[in-house]
């Protein structure tokens, strides 16, 4: 690895169809990470009473695959332009689907927690190098559109994970919603294979280990002590020194990029104003919207007596709403522009998400999927904005390493947000262990909407012309 191999002929300039086969191509195979996650998230109860676990203790299944997606997410820039994104991609889903094997076969809790990592393994690889395939198979011109195509198909996956999880378990046992990954899977792998061509990306030079174990360490203690603060599993002077050696340790990582060429986690970027307010806005609302596929399955199969089928077919109303908006949300995007969709979406996103913490049974049901499919649209019009605005600005060559940084943001705001709404609702029971009450999540839901709007104020700072040049818009009409 001490002097590059030789460079690759230039690929020639993708074309409008072969950019939008790749993104449907790499969505498709991203289809069963989603169906995963979403099914399991159905499951949870079922899982609950499997492993005679406490149902908040549940939460971990969810974290712990976050945690090995972001611990190992860091990495996942240098593999793809050392080793080609195709192949990488294609490795990752192999290792993804072994994990969703061995989690079918889990006796415990424990056991469960181990095979989610190594699921998120494979997924720490498919997201970030996913989005590289995308951003550099599309014309710079059609990012919005190529995105779109990108994001669409798999949103399918929360649309058809929760009744799938439900029929599953009326029908058969939960291991089942793992196992369904493997036909899934291979059908995305052949649909890489045919669409996705081999990508040269520029040689990355020599690994960061230094980097990557400050950021690991870093990103591991972070989740550690988020997981356990408030919940009276350690004393309070452990916690504490939890936290303290997250923050040394990030403040380490920090000091450490800006002094090395080639950082793992390329946090010089932030530098670019787009970047950043995708960055650390988009964080602020998946701390805010991370606890929601945890809550809403408990609300209603826990605090309402549901059963996981009807769970599912309601909790797709989010799902349909996301759907509905991917092929509206570029046109509005070039109308609005970036900075006005974002604040609008961010205000209403944030009161939805509280909604659901005056659901109770006698709450009609069409009034219930109608909050959840109105949600679904307007969080998927923000994380499209967030998702594209973010490459505006930065350079061509820079796209790996802001796709990684940009993932494992993500990853750690959705963990926190797991855990934040799980301190939230064990806050709420105070001493009723083992009973949950509807009344019992209007503190978690209220609190999570409330940080979700958090993300506005950020998005007020951005300029009106953000993100002009990718959205279509001439900079007068911005």
């Amino acid at each position: 690895m001490t002097s590059p191999p030789p460079s690759p002929e230039a690929p020639p300039r993708p074309s409008t169809t072969g950019s939008r086969l790749a993104s449907i191509a790499v969505a498709s195979a991203l289809f069963m990470e989603f169906i995963d996650s979403t099914a399991l998230s159905t499951a949870l109860p079922a899982l609950s009473t499997a492993f005679g676990s406490d149902p908040v203790h549940l939460k971990l299944a969810l974290t712990s695959y976050i945690l090995a997606l972001a611990v190992v997410a860091p990495a996942s820039g240098w593999i793809a332009d050392r080793y080609g994104p195709r192949r990488v991609f294609m490795t990752a889903m192999g290792v993804f689907l072994v994990g969703s094997v061995l989690c079918g076969f889990s006796r415990s809790l424990a056991e469960l927690v181990v095979f989610r990592m190594l699921q998120g393994v494979g997924g720490a690889l498919m997201v970030p190098v996913g989005r590289l395939i995308v951003v550099s198979s599309a014309p710079r011109e059609r990012l919005v559109s190529a995105m779109s195509w990108f994001t669409m198909p798999a949103l399918v996956g929360p649309l058809v994970g929760p009744p799938l999880a439900g029929f599953l378990l009326k029908i058969a046992d939960w291991p089942w919603i793992f196992f369904i990954n493997v036909p899934v899977g291979i059908l995305g792998m052949l649909a890489v294979l045919r669409f996705v061509p081999p990508l040269h990306q520029p040689y990355p030079g020599r690994f960061d280990m230094k980097g990557f174990l400050l950021a690991a360490t870093a990103i591991t203690s972070l989740v550690g002590a988020s997981e356990v603060v408030g919940m009276g599993l350690v004393p309070a002077a452990v916690q504490l020194g939890m936290w303290g050696l997250a923050l040394g340790f990030i403040a380490a990582y920090i000091r450490h990029a800006l002094r090395v060429e080639r950082p793992v986690l390329n946090v010089r970027l932030v530098r670019y104003d787009t970047f950043r307010a995708s960055l650390i806005g988009g964080t602020v609302v998946r701390v805010g919207l991370g606890a929601t596929p945890f809550l809403l399955p408990l609300l209603f199969q826990v605090g309402l007596g549901w059963g996981p089928l009807e769970t599912g077919l309601v909790t797709v109303g989010t799902a349909v709403g996301a759907m509905a908006c991917k092929p509206v949300a570029p046109g509005i995007i070039r109308r609005f522009g970036f900075r006005s969709t974002l604040i609008f979406s961010n205000l209403v996103t944030a009161t939805i998400t509280a909604l659901p913490a005056f659901f109770r049974g006698w709450t009609p049901v069409p009034l219930m999927v109608l909050v959840l499919v109105v949600g679904g649209f307007m969080r998927s019009m923000q994380f499209t904005a967030l998702n594209t605005v973010a490459y505006a600005d930065i350079p061509h060559n820079t796209v790996s390493n802001a796709s990684t940084l940009s993932v494992v943001t993500q990853q750690m705001g959705l963990s926190l947000g797991i855990s934040f709404g799980g301190l939230m609702l064990h806050l709420a029971r105070g001493d009723s262990e083992g009973v949950i009450t509807p009344g019992q999540f209007i503190l978690p839901f209220v609190a999570v909407g409330v940080v979700t709007a958090l993300a506005g104020p950020l998005f007020r700072r951005m300029s009106p012309e953000a993100g002009a040049s990718i959205q279509g818009r001439s900079r007068m009409a911005a």
